[in-house]
Order: structure tokens, then sequence, then C-alpha cells
């Protein structure tokens, strides 16, 4: 499981901040993921198993939530990152920029 970042200094809060972010979005859409397909699973077997009771108690609508979270979570993780190596390669211009004009003073 990945670790909560604390960045070493004050330059490092914004990309310390989004990485945060996907651990903690990835984590709460895995959870939300595993219990939609729990759902559906129990409601699936019970359905199968007992089927002298008729329950036809939205397996479908399961099945499809199931589907739109796993979408959902695929979407935002990939946002995320998108948005993570953007910043990133920003701050390691920045950086660069910063080291660079700190050489031609010298």
């Amino acid at each position: 499981m990945a670790k909560i970042q604390t960045p070493k200094n004050i330059e490092d809060t914004p990309i310390a901040i989004v990485k945060n972010m996907i651990t903690l979005a990835t984590s709460g859409f895995g959870l939300v993921v595993a219990l939609a397909w729990n759902e559906f699973i129990k409601t699936a077997v019970s359905r199968f198993l007992d089927p002298l009771l008729g329950k036809n108690g939205g397996v479908i609508s399961l099945l499809i939530y199931a589907i739109v979270m796993t979408g959902l979570a695929v979407i935002v993780t990939m946002q995320l990152s998108h948005l993570q190596k953007k910043m990133e390669a920003a701050y390691d211009i920045t950086k660069a920029k910063i080291k660079n004009g700190k050489k031609k003073t010298r």
C-alpha cells in the first residue's frame, strides 16, 4: 500500500498533495468497487441459489453500478496521474531554471 508523503521542503508541497490525493482516491475507489462487486456477487448467488423465491431484485442494476464505479475509479485515477506527471514536469523545469540561474550569478 502506498504511503502518505510528507514534503521535505515547501516547494515540494503541491506535488506531495497530488500524490497523496492519488493515494487516497485510489484507496477510496478501490473500496467502493470492491463493495459494488461484493453486492453484485451476493445478489447473483442468492438469485441462482434460490430460484423458487423469484427474487430478481436488482442484479442488473448492481452489475451496472459495479461497472460504472469501476470506470469512474479508472478515469479519476488516470486524470490524477496525468496531473501529477504535468506538475512534476513543471516542477523539474522550474527547479532546473533556478539551478541554472544560480550557476550564472556565481
